[in-house]
């Protein structure tokens, strides 16, 4: 089914991205975004909830624009269809307004809360993957000394990479054989400020001599050593 929805969406409404902090409704636009256009009824079956209950999330998703009519059938039978294939987020300058930095939060810790849970799912069953899936899925972490030009320029050429791929959203005809939804989850961020490596002290030289302390008053004192 073809792709019905274009481009990206620039989000700075806080009730926007409110509504957007929900895991059933990150859910349904993922659903949306993978199958195409589809019904409250037919996604049900794809993220696990009622067609009553995803019917009310759609509802509310298009009310924000996120999500629209893609004509044909009434109520729960009517398809629905993405706005916008990606939503970012607030730009630097909107930071200044504590609403919508907030409500940006909320959004990334539900975002990332469902994007942990399906790699913590995907740990259990790896042990059951075949082979070449077993073996290719990825696990890195790793420490850089960059600067910020040189994070952007990490930052481009994987997206230049990803990008190649996104055309087969549109039309599965470019799926190759055996192709499968795969989760690519990328971090890139400046660590806490490294404190500075302290001086280790200079040696003593020659033997260190402790001067001899007296025993308290009432103290243990070992007895004499009586040599017979």
């Amino acid at each position: 089914m073809a792709d019905q929805s274009s481009g990206s969406s620039d989000v700075r409404d806080p009730r926007a991205l409110r509504a957007l902090a929900h895991p059933t409704r990150l859910a349904l636009l993922e659903a949306l975004l993978v199958h195409g256009p589809l019904t409250a009824t037919e996604a049900s079956g794809q993220v696990g909830e009622s067609p009553a209950n995803c019917s009310w999330h759609l509802r509310q998703l298009a009310r924000y624009g996120f999500v629209a009519e893609a004509g044909g059938g009434r109520g729960r039978q009517r398809p629905w269809r993405l706005v916008h294939t990606e939503v970012t987020r607030s730009s630097r300058e909107d930071e200044a307004n504590p609403e919508l930095r907030y409500a940006a939060e909320l959004l990334s810790d539900v975002y990332l809360d469902r994007e942990l849970g399906k790699l913590h799912r995907y740990r259990r069953r790896r042990p059951a993957e075949p082979p070449e899936w077993f073996d290719v899925a990825l696990f890195s972490q790793r420490l850089a000394w960059l600067t910020a030009d040189e994070l952007a320029e990490v930052s481009a050429r994987t997206e230049a990479i990803l990008e190649r791929f996104t055309p087969r959203f549109g039309d599965p005809v470019l799926r190759p054989a055996g192709a499968r939804l795969v989760r690519l989850l990328l971090f890139g961020f400046p660590d806490d400020p490294v404190p500075p490596r302290r001086a280790s002290r200079p040696e003593p030289e020659g033997n260190l001599e402790l001067p001899l302390i007296p025993p308290r008053k009432g103290s243990y004192e070992p007895p004499e050593t009586v040599t017979p």
